[in-house]
């Protein structure tokens, strides 16, 4: 994120920023540190790797990219003041300018951290706010994935593609009201966070961008969902491991792109127009009227997002993806799920038991009856016992019958992701595991390390209405191998050290069930996950339901 600026004599003067003195005790925010002038360049020529800290406060983590025409890398860091999770954009020296006297680069170096300061009182939820500025630029981490990490997924409804794109399609153009320019036309700065927003997480943008090119961001980064391909720099794509937009020209890398409904079928015309006209260029020989300003692409999304909410009643046009179960309008010649023969057999089960339970009450009942009105004479009488449901035997007059423990299944209020890191692993399918289908699931994301190496673990917070005596819960999970510990809680946002272990479980492919016989009344269940399952080498728990059973007599 940088701004334009004016009257700098960007040719003689380096910038560099400095940290001021912490107050006593930390803060919950840090401030843009003022610049200060010196003759030393504001850039790091030194080999950085995973674990070096910088300004003494900063670690990184992992380089997740790397724009070299900013000479810049995009590292995730941990702030060992305040403890808590960053983006860094790493500011390496930048090649020579020939068109400049910039030998070394270093005066572009120090234009883009002047440009940086100028926005430390911009804030919007579609851009990563900065916080601090040192030869670097350390923003909030806004969590999510990058662009490739959500295409590799599959495709995305184009119109939840317009959703995604709007708050920073809204970010850009508040930023250009204010002098400002986002630099979103490289495809790993923006991040995709857990709620669907595309979000510019990594700032400091290279010296010569501009407001157009922020507008031809935008059309990239919504060419990109939609078809899954990057339409501007073939060398950007690469870096960001995704395909490269195809040319009406074949080999003209700065040629027309082909309409992304000629790339997917379904793709609305109004979403092509937006797309076509934010990545036009003045004098391509295109017939598309070019969209000038990110004003004018936020107004266009937002008609088109609010289009879509009227008209939410009417049976949606084909976008060429089949309809999730928890749509409203299902496709009739879908082809139906096979039947679930183990629950059919179940289902048969339970029925015969439920038979024979009801002819052993009619028997019951006929012999009481029978003590009632039939013979008075002294010919001893016979007290028989009614066995319950699941089982019993027949006694004599021993005395009176034990009360039988019984289970009934509980319904859940709610469910959420609880995680300790701001990151909930696809919150918006939780609701999945208390649905009552087990065709549908929640998965975590894929890790390449196990946990605890990026988290401490995942958990699903499940609350009731009110506080309810559990005998046990069953988990339905493909994920064979996963670890999960069963925990109380005071409240759904309760902290971790707040939580009660009751129980821990290995999961087994299919139904494990886990004794809670020994817990106390609670209104609010973590199955905390410690360690995932492996799905062809990738560290990640799939969950299609979670079933709780309430003790009673």
């Amino acid at each position: 994120m940088s701004g334009q600026t004016k009257g700098q004599p960007a040719s003689t003067r380096t910038v560099t920023a400095t940290v001021p003195a912490q107050p006593s005790g930390p803060s919950d925010e840090t401030t843009p540190a003022a610049s200060a002038v010196d003759d030393e360049p504001a850039v790091h020529t030194a080999a950085t790797d995973a674990g070096s800290t910088l300004a003494g406060r900063y670690r990184l983590r992992a380089k997740l990219g790397s724009e070299p025409a900013a000479g810049a890398e995009f590292w995730t860091a941990e702030d060992t003041v305040l403890r808590r999770d960053v983006a860094v954009t790493l500011l390496r020296r930048l090649a020579p300018d020939p068109d400049a006297d910039d030998p070394e680069g270093t005066a572009r170096a120090g234009e883009m951290i002047v440009r940086a300061l100028r926005t430390g009182s911009f804030e919007h939820h579609g851009a990563a706010r900065l916080l601090d500025v040192l030869g670097a630029a350390v923003s909030e981490w806004c969590g999510g994935r990058g662009l490739a990490e959500v295409l590799a997924d599959g495709m995305i409804r184009p119109l939840t593609a317009a959703r995604m794109v709007e708050p920073l399609a809204d970010a850009a153009a508040a930023a250009h009201r204010h002098g400002l320019v986002l630099g979103c036309d490289h495809p790993q700065r923006v991040r995709i966070s857990s709620d669907g927003r595309a979000q510019l997480t990594f700032v400091l943008a290279r010296p010569d961008v501009t407001p157009d090119d922020d507008v031809r961001g935008l059309g990239a980064v919504l060419y990109a969902l939609l078809t899954g391909r990057w339409p501007l720099s073939n060398a950007d794509a690469a870096r960001a491991g995704m395909p490269a937009a195809d040319r009406r020209v074949s080999g003209d890398p700065d040629g027309r792109v082909v309409p992304p409904s000629e790339v997917r079928p379904g793709v609305p015309v109004a979403l092509d127009a937006v797309v076509l006209g934010a990545l036009a260029r003045d004098g391509d020989g295109s017939s598309t009227q070019r969209v000038r300003t990110a004003a004018a692409v936020h107004r266009m999304l937002a008609e088109i997002v609010s289009e879509d909410d009227k008209n939410a009643l009417f049976p949606p046009v084909h976008d060429g993806l089949p309809p999730e179960p928890g749509d409203v309008w299902q496709d009739s010649s879908r082809r139906k799920p096979p039947a679930d023969r183990d629950r059919r057999r179940k289902l048969m089960i339970g029925l015969g038991v439920l038979a024979v339970g009801v002819v052993v009450v009619l028997g019951y009942l006929g012999l009481v009856l029978g003590s009632v009105f039939g013979d008075s004479s002294g010919a001893p009488k016979i007290v028989v016992n009614a066995p319950a449901a699941t089982g019993g035997a027949v006694a004599g007059g021993a005395g009176p019958p034990q009360p039988q423990a019984a289970t009934s299944a509980v319904a859940a209020a709610g469910v959420e992701v609880y995680d300790t890191t701001d990151d909930p692993d696809n919150a918006g399918r939780i609701s999945r595991v208390i649905d009552g289908n087990p065709q549908t699931s929640w998965r975590t994301y894929a890790y390449r390390q196990q946990f605890p190496v990026l988290k401490p673990g995942i958990g699903i917070m499940v609350s009731f209405a009110s506080a309810v005596q559990l005998s046990n819960l069953t988990i339905n999970s493909p994920s064979d191998g996963t670890v999960v510990q069963i925990r109380s809680a005071p409240s759904a946002d309760s902290d971790f050290n707040d939580t009660v272990p009751i129980a821990d479980a290995t999961l087994t492919s299919g139904i494990t069930p886990i004794s809670l016989a020994q817990s106390q009344p609670v209104q609010h269940v973590l199955i905390w996950i410690t360690r995932l399952g492996n799905d062809n080498g990738q560290n990640m728990t799939e969950i299609n339901e979670v079933t709780f059973q309430r003790a009673g007599v």
